[in-house]
């Protein structure tokens, strides 16, 4: 596994990297100390949805872990020789039962901290990791309010940020553009027009709202009001029951003429519930299996096969996860040395080259656009062009 570190001058990341030079391993490091004793093994405590709502989430975010660890030990599980002792559980999706499980690990010892797809729970893990002053690094958990929110905290995986800039590479430059996001209106939908609002409005785009309870049933009026607006982008936000017939009434319409129909490419589980509408949609993506052609990808796709599972939408959070904690581990038992190790490196992962921004923890990393198309009867994804890693880098936090 390469890893290398980008230093920071006034500000601004230096051009130069360098790989970094393993080193005589110490007690703390892995071998033996004077005495000829191995060192402790290293207590890692791995929180995230089993069950619940989020579970399948959870289960692509575990089996890519897995495979990171297998990759980033050769095969050993084990840092320098050392053991890696790691206890998972199940956050059930509730904060209150992951803050539980996070303060009875740290109880025991454990200072490496890491997991969660639920952005409420990776918030309250954050405040654990500075209150007790452990490692965390969250998982698939979008949430922007994550990135640079205490020295403590890392992240493995996208945020929402990164989402919707990857939606805007579609017109190119926002600047003068008009973009229109429709969703429910729930807490969701309302997150996600102001995350528009925040990130292509930002960039000069004007955005504007159509916002539909959440047990409506009938799409063609609102189908009118997204035509009427002759939008240059449509981003839609939408979960639940009424998805497939939303997206069959945008189609019937004519929506789909008048503009870019932007939304997020979800798990290997969604490819097929866009039903007849498929084809026409434009995918933002974080990940789907084959996506990048790296060979950690490689690595991660032919063990996963191995244990007769796929590649997923959040697999790669998982697999670089246990890179960050392997490298965090070979820095040996001070979490401050943890830290150091951390901020400014360069992994080579599953979505290529990713670096752990030193300002912030953001994980800045290559974007998707995506299709699905028709295999066989079957919906897949198909590339159509990977977006820089520095296009969609969300602002530094602070």
């Amino acid at each position: 596994m390469r890893v290398t570190k980008k230093y920071l001058a006034a500000g601004v990341l230096a051009a130069s990297a360098f790989a970094l030079v393993g080193c005589a391993p110490t007690a703390a490091d892995g071998g033996d100390d004077a005495g000829g004793e191995t060192a402790a093994p290293v207590s890692i405590g791995m929180i995230t949805s089993q069950t619940g709502p989020l579970a399948a989430y959870g289960e692509a975010y575990t089996a890519g872990f897995e495979a990171g660890l297998d990759y980033a030990t050769d095969g050993t599980g084990t840092v320098d020789g050392r053991e890696l002792d790691i206890t998972w559980s199940d956050d059930q999706g509730n904060p209150d039962t992951a803050v539980s499980q996070a303060k009875d690990l740290i109880g025991q010892g454990t200072t490496i901290l890491a997991g969660t797809v639920s952005s409420g729970i990776a918030t309250a893990l954050a405040e654990q990791a500075a209150q007790n002053q452990v490692l965390y690094i969250s998982g698939p958990a979008a949430a922007d309010a994550i990135t640079g929110v205490n020295e403590y905290t890392f992240r493995s995986g996208r945020q929402t940020y990164q989402d919707v800039a990857t939606a805007g590479t579609f017109i190119g430059d926002a600047a003068g553009k008009s973009v229109v996001v429709f969703a429910q209106d729930t807490a969701f939908g309302q997150g996600n027009l102001a995350g528009v609002e925040a990130v292509l409005g930002g960039q000069g785009a004007t955005v504007d709202g159509v916002l539909v309870a959440e047990d409506a049933t009938e799409f063609t009026p609102f189908a009118q009001q997204l035509i009427d607006a002759e939008p240059d982008l449509i981003f839609v936000a939408w979960a639940g029951a009424s998805s497939g017939a939303m997206w069959t009434a945008l189609q019937q319409q004519g929506v789909f003429d008048v503009a870019p129909v932007v939304t997020g490419l979800g798990d290997v589980a969604t490819y097929g519930a866009y039903g007849d509408a498929s084809g026409d949609i434009s995918f933002l993506n974080h990940y789907f299996a084959g996506a990048s052609g790296s060979d950690a990808e490689a690595a991660m796709l032919e063990y996963l096969e191995s244990e007769g599972m796929v590649g997923d939408l959040f697999s790669p959070d998982g697999f670089l996860a246990a890179q960050m904690i392997v490298e965090a581990v070979r820095a040996g038992d001070s979490v401050d040395d943890m830290i150091a190790a951390l901020e400014g490196a360069t992994f080579d992962s599953v979505k290529g080259e990713v670096t752990v921004r030193a300002e912030d923890h953001a994980v800045v990393q290559e974007m998707y656009q995506v299709s699905l198309v028709d295999d066989g009867g079957a919906w897949v994804p198909e590339l159509i062009e990977s977006v820089d890693a520095e296009t969609v880098a969300p602002p530094v936090a602070g």
